[in-house]
């Protein structure tokens, strides 16, 4: 069962970026996509732990701003050829209210 944090607002995740909550588990990068879709991951890439929340968002992907390395935003994977994957966070929008789960 999920417990909710309220985070932010809708309107402090700008189209097509980030905002980093700062958690126990750590820095959580929140994105928005173009749709208005929010996601939520742990802001280090697998590959050499760049800033995901300072990379680019392109459809629900974002890429590593220090290798390129695409991330899908909705489980946290690697695009292939590349392998691996950072933590993904359950997260949800509600009259423009930015809610994360830690569980």
């Amino acid at each position: 069962m999920n417990t909710w944090h309220e985070v932010t607002t809708l309107e402090e995740i700008p189209p097509l970026g980030a905002r980093v909550v700062t958690t126990k588990q750590g820095d959580i990068a929140l994105f928005r996509t173009a749709e208005g879709e929010v996601f939520a991951l742990l802001d280090r890439c697998p590959h050499k732990g760049g800033h995901l929340s300072q990379g680019i968002v392109f459809g629900k992907k974002v890429a590593c701003p220090l290798h390129s390395w695409n991330i899908c935003l909705d489980d946290g994977k690697a695009v292939a050829p590349d392998v691996g994957c950072t933590r993904s966070y359950p997260v949800k929008v509600e009259n423009d209210v930015v809610y994360l789960s830690l569980a």
